[in-house]
């Protein structure tokens, strides 16, 4: 059965874009967050153009080889040029979670209106892969509907002091266990289960 997980570069105060994120700004005054996968010399074996550190590289690939579904949020799918008709992941088509409508919607891509509905879209095209969720919506609207697995932080060693969170106010506790944290050149994987 597919797990769902999120797997996000993140700065340390929390913030997944910077200011003034937005469509053809991407992630604003944060474009750092994304500096750990081209600033080593091992080529990511799932996304071409990915050029990591080695303890980044093997754990990122671990972790991208396993998604075949992604989901992301109507404003990461605006924010992100309606990732030009496809998926951010090359190998894993897009589900987008939206409440109202949205533009350009393509062939490649599902629209789904509750989360529970986008879980079960993206589990069904999965192939028995994992379904990734992309944008601190989506992970915020999975957790409080129990549907996240395993969370990652890849924080990057910066505060950025504003922008768009991680995650969003909760209803409750999450209770995480530590499954591995791997220190690497500009960034530290921080990989958990979520406790149920």
């Amino acid at each position: 059965m597919s797990k769902v997980l999120c797997a996000l570069a993140v700065s340390v105060d929390g913030y997944i874009t910077g200011r003034d994120s937005g469509p053809d700004r991407g992630l604003g005054d944060a474009p750092m967050l994304f500096d750990w996968y081209f600033d080593g010399d091992t080529p990511s074996q799932v996304f071409d153009g990915f050029k990591l550190s080695a303890p980044s590289a093997k754990m990122f690939d671990a972790l991208a080889g396993r998604v075949g579904a992604v989901i992301a949020g109507h404003k990461t799918y605006d924010d992100s040029s309606h990732f030009g008709g496809g998926s951010p992941h090359a190998k894993a088509p897009l589900v987008v979670l939206s409440h109202g409508p949205v533009a350009e919607i393509s062939e490649q891509q599902t629209l789904a209106n509750t989360i529970e509905d986008a879980v079960a879209a993206a589990s069904a095209i999965a192939g028995g892969k994992d379904v990734g969720l992309m944008g601190g919506g989506v992970v915020t609207a999975a957790l409080k509907a129990g549907l996240v697995d395993e969370l990652v932080l890849h924080q990057v060693p910066i505060l950025l002091g504003s922008g768009r969170p991680f995650f969003q106010e909760l209803p409750e506790q999450v209770r995480l266990n530590l499954v591995e944290a791997v220190p690497a050149p500009g960034v530290t994987h921080l990989h958990y289960a979520v406790v149920r």
